[in-house]
């Protein structure tokens, strides 16, 4: 079966969240308040998707200014996928959209903090944050 990966501005809240549920990020985020999730997908400017068959398997959902700087907020594909090269080709297809003037941010879960390195990620220290309260 042939993986098709596209840039999809118009991905619905309903996938997401079912790709989400497949992935195991689903525990990490505000599922059960669809409001949240639409204005999640709806103000994310960069989505780019994996599907077979029509089905989403993997999803990259960023926010970029496609001139200096990428937030990788999720990275998600389908348990049933994974191993495969999708993350990493959803990784590789996010940042060439972004454009090669843009670094690419993203914060890990800290089950994955081994994963990004292999892929190219370099970890950084000179990060701060402000929690959100919700």
């Amino acid at each position: 079966m042939t993986t098709m990966y596209s840039v999809e501005p118009e991905l619905s809240p309903e996938e997401f969240v079912e790709v989400l549920h497949r992935s195991g990020l689903a525990e990490r985020r505000p599922v059960e308040n669809p409001v949240r999730v639409q204005r999640m997908v709806k103000n994310a400017n960069l989505i780019v998707t994996a599907r077979e068959n029509g089905k989403l398997i993997g999803v990259a959902r960023s926010v970029t200014d496609f001139s200096y700087c990428c937030y990788l907020s999720d990275l998600a594909v389908d348990r049933g996928y994974q191993r495969q090269g999708i993350g990493k080709e959803l990784m590789r297809r996010t940042q060439e959209a972004a454009g090669e003037e843009c670094m690419m941010l993203l914060l890990s879960a800290p089950a994955a903090m081994d994963y990004y390195p292999h892929v190219g990620f370099e970890k950084v220290e000179n990060a701060f944050m402000v929690r959100r309260k919700r």
